[in-house]
């Protein structure tokens, strides 16, 4: 069992019957009140994300998870297509509301990870994929810099492979690698030219 001390960010949990994901927790305690737990929840089955407060009476079950490597196939009119890691002719498809823009970071024929949780009848139900905290995606589209703009640090929106729109240093190219955060969804560094 876990209480509303153990929901940090990341922590997979049940609740009301759904298995969610913490995304965002601050513990708050007013002034002659009951301390709680303020939290951005994310519901694994659909994608939704909620702010919810739960207080020390809470107590949830910990989502027992089991991750299988998987490889990305390719995404098309809202669906992405998957197959597992050594057997592609076994291949499922997720909705990209599920996906919740993880897919901006995926490139094709990538090995990734799904997470399964089991059910009553003992098969396993997919839930999600997880992408790696950084990854290294090259820049198909950048403007080019303008001359004597570059002492002041500026930004400029490229075009990566996966198509992802991201704002940069301006002195990034067409070619270039760059390391993502995909949890802020920002730019890290520049990997090479």
């Amino acid at each position: 069992m876990l209480s509303y001390n153990d929901l940090k960010k990341g922590t997979l949990f049940v609740w009301n019957g759904e298995p969610y994901e913490v995304l965002e927790y601050n513990f708050s305690r007013m002034q002659q009140r009951k301390p709680v737990a303020q939290t951005k929840i994310r519901n694994l089955k659909t994608g939704t994300v909620s702010s919810q407060t739960f207080k020390t009476s809470d107590a949830f079950d910990a989502l027992e998870i089991e991750k299988r490597p998987v490889v990305f196939i390719f995404c098309n009119r809202g669906q992405c297509t998957f197959h597992s890691a050594g057997n592609s002719s076994e291949r499922f498809i997720l909705s990209q509301d599920i996906l919740g823009g993880k897919e901006k970071y995926m490139k094709p024929k990538e090995e990734i990870v799904a997470r399964y949780i089991p059910t009553h009848s003992g098969e396993s139900e997919l839930l999600d994929i997880v992408v790696p905290i950084k990854v290294d995606l090259m820049v198909t589209e950048a403007p080019p810099a303008v001359r004597g703009n570059t002492a002041q640090g500026g930004l400029k929106q490229v075009v990566l492979e996966t198509g992802l729109v991201l704002n940069v240093p301006l002195f990034v190219n067409s070619g270039d690698t760059l390391r993502i955060n995909t949890e802020s969804g920002e730019y890290v560094e520049r990997v090479s030219k």
